[in-house]
């Protein structure tokens, strides 16, 4: 399947936002009461919100572009843009969302290999990420790609507490 990564700027807030909100509300609609859905994906994902994301130096988004459709988006964190110090010297894994029509094709592991390659190529000693405990088809997925459960956090989803599995393989140079 040909396709392209490409850094998201602010000028694609709008289709950033559009495809978080999508991607978000489908894999965890089942799981979430409407009126939290309803209020993380206008809080989290509000245009400012996502502005002052993409502008930290510190966390980056990629479009991953299927011919001129974006598929899915990847981003890491560094620095204090983490959301957990698990590590010294690591970048978090924070979203790996495809679009449902891209899903199945491989296309997760173009997104996880790209951001093992930024860790990599910025000398980090550990990616991490952090997912939903009942996000059964993720955790096997990052199991693949040798992920081990190393803790738990709390990851709030409008009024619901919901709990995220914290998991960390070391990368070996």
């Amino acid at each position: 399947m040909d396709y392209t990564i490409r850094p998201v700027t602010t000028d694609d807030v709008a289709e950033l936002q559009k495809i978080s909100r999508e991607t978000f509300k489908a894999t965890f609609d089942p799981f979430t009461a409407p009126d939290d859905m309803a209020h993380f994906l206008d809080e989290d994902y509000a245009t400012d919100v996502l502005i002052s994301e993409i502008e930290n130096p510190n966390s980056r988004f990629f479009f991953l572009l299927v011919g001129d459709k974006i598929a899915g988006y990847l981003k890491v964190n560094v620095g204090d843009a983490q959301k957990e110090h698990l590590k010294e010297n690591a970048l978090e894994l924070q979203r790996i969302y495809l679009r449902s029509n891209f899903q199945h094709k491989g296309l997760g592991n173009v997104l996880f290999d790209y951001a093992e390659k930024i860790a990599r190529d910025e000398k980090k000693d550990y990616m991490w990420l952090g997912v939903y405990e009942k996000n059964i088809n993720a955790q096997h997925f990052y199991k693949r790609h040798g992920f081990k459960r190393v803790g738990q956090h709390v990851f709030q989803v409008g009024d619901d507490l919901q709990i995220d599995w914290l998991l960390l393989p070391e990368l070996s140079n």
